[in-house]
């Protein structure tokens, strides 16, 4: 009889339930508890279509074998935090069993319903609300999770003030085994925390595309998602469309149901506040691996009715403003701004190690592996800054200069000044021995302090470190100014300011000595 009750045909399981609830978790234990409500008005997505919760907090979407069901979380909620420290905002739909893949995929699960447990926020809302952003932490080792460990993330913990953070891809260096502890890691922080996808995120033992983030999904969250603040709202693309056996392997774009998912989800969304949108592969990159112009400009086209966006990219292991006009097809009213993060990495982890035993990992345009923040405030207002890994020196300038001059030589030698988060209109002055400010000019080639390191590494009988760092490339924020040789024999200050149009007047100061020589 026992047996009997047991053996139900498979054509009598209760079908996949791609709907839910969403529901005030009163207590913040995740569950639904007796006497808590639902939430009406709530907006959930399968990556194409959205539904929107009625009056009992209830939610149905087609259920799609294989895809992830999400919340688009509301302003002025906290979602319940999963065991791992993430934010509890989606489930993925594995009712047969996927493809093998070598880290594992998406595990098969029973078909149950999904259901989203909202709080909402007992403290004020703040004036300004404060992102850290976070690109290419990209791991290889375990070894490398530790440098991204202590270079980047343990100065935060307690310290940072931040209350959301966004991974703009390449969370790893392609062995995805080590998501659980780059998460450790960064959940460390204890502040909600959304990964966006990079081109080394992907299984690349995938048959295409569709099955290439099944592992980052089952770690990581969505490949696209949307998440709403007071101010700003926040949307993240995958935008790595992986092409395996061809050459190259992958292209920078977006999918069709990716764009379903932005047709319905835009018109919903608030045109007063600042919105965000985040990917890994640059818009403005181009060339075989570069973003495909007719889905950037299929996407600008749906954006150019908001009056405040910025795009977010990473990817590029250096760093750049980038305003978008025609010539990349953005037609709204003014430029629209990207800006293309440096790495957590810097240069891959490479280059000689400090006292820590840290590599220092200054990437290819002379910027300094660290982080970014984003602060907005009300009405799309908003600024970034870009800070240093564990840098005593914050001032978001390297200086360069000679430390000898002859005294009287041709004034052939100038010191250069690298502004992080400079741009073409970027004011940058110097003056020696206090005297007048002297206009710098903005010049395009590779950073002379890394230039410095690729000779060391040249000329070296030996490996300096693991890996070399890399070859210094023209940088976009790089200003020179001629250093005077008439002065007096001797010690000779120069100070330097930029004009940042988000943290102000940015200073840095060096010194060259003059010298007297005979032919």
């Amino acid at each position: 009889m026992l047996l009997a009750c047991l053996a139900v045909p498979a054509h009598a399981l209760p079908p996949p339930c791609g709907g839910g609830q969403v529901f005030e978790d009163g207590n913040g234990n995740g569950v639904r508890d007796a006497g808590e409500p639902g939430l009406p008005g709530v907006k959930v997505s399968n990556g194409i279509a959205i539904a929107v919760t009625d009056a009992r907090g209830d939610y149905t979407l087609d259920y799609v074998d294989g895809r992830t069901v999400f919340l688009i979380k509301p302003a002025g909620y906290d979602v319940a935090v999963r065991p791992d420290g993430l934010p509890a905002r989606w489930r993925n739909l594995q009712y047969h069993a996927g493809p093998e893949l070598k880290y594992g995929g998406i595990p098969q699960r029973q078909p149950d319903c999904t259901h989203f447990a909202l709080r909402p926020r007992q403290a004020a809302v703040p004036a300004r609300l404060d992102v850290l952003l976070f690109a290419d932490s990209q791991t290889s080792s375990v070894r490398d999770v530790d440098y991204y460990w202590r270079d980047i993330v343990q100065p935060l913990v307690g310290t940072h003030g931040a209350s959301l953070g966004l991974t703009l891809g390449d969370v790893t260096n392609d062995d995805l085994s080590l998501y659980p502890e780059i998460l450790r890691t960064t959940m460390s922080l204890q502040v909600p925390w959304l990964f966006i996808p990079g081109n080394h995120d992907l299984d690349l033992d995938a048959a295409g595309d569709e099955a290439s983030l099944r592992t980052f999904r089952h770690h990581l969250g969505p490949d696209t998602f949307a998440w709403e603040e007071e101010a700003a709202t926040f949307i993240g693309l995958d935008d790595i469309l992986y092409q395996p056996g061809k050459s190259p392997a992958y292209s920078g774009g977006l999918r069709e149901d990716q764009f379903a998912f932005l047709q319905a989800y835009l018109p919903t969304v608030r045109k007063d506040r600042l919105l965000v949108i985040g990917v890994h592969i640059p818009f403005f990159e181009d060339g075989a691996r570069g973003f495909r112009a007719a889905d950037r400009e299929r996407l600008f086209a749906m954006l150019k009715d908001f009056p405040h966006v910025l795009l977010l990219s990473g990817h590029t292991h250096t760093q750049r403003h980038w305003y978008h006009d025609a010539a990349t097809g953005w037609h709204g009213p003014r430029p629209l701004h990207e800006y293309n993060v440096g790495a957590a990495c810097g240069a891959y982890w490479s280059g000689v190690k400090d006292a820590q035993g840290i590599p220092d990992t200054t990437m290819a345009d002379g910027t300094p592996n660290g982080y970014a923040r984003l602060s907005v405030g009300p009405g799309g207002d908003y600024t970034l800054s870009w800070h240093p890994a564990r840098a005593v020196d914050d001032s978001g300038i390297g200086l360069h200069a000679p430390r000898v001059l002859r005294k009287g030589a041709y004034p052939a030698w100038g010191v250069y000044a690298n502004v992080y988060m400079g741009d073409a209109d970027t004011r940058v002055e110097y003056r020696v021995d206090g005297g007048a400010w002297t206009p710098m000019k903005r010049v395009d080639q590779p950073d002379p302090s890394l230039l410095v390191e690729n000779m060391r590494d040249d000329l070296a009988d030996a490996l300096r470190g693991y890996d070399r760092s890399p070859e210094a490339e023209p940088s976009h924020h790089l200003w020179r100014g001629a250093l005077p040789t008439g002065l007096a024999e001797g010690e000779h200050r120069v100070d330097v300011r930029a004009h940042d149009r988000w943290r102000g007047e940015l200073t840095a100061h060096t010194t060259y000595r003059l010298q007297t020589a005979e032919p």
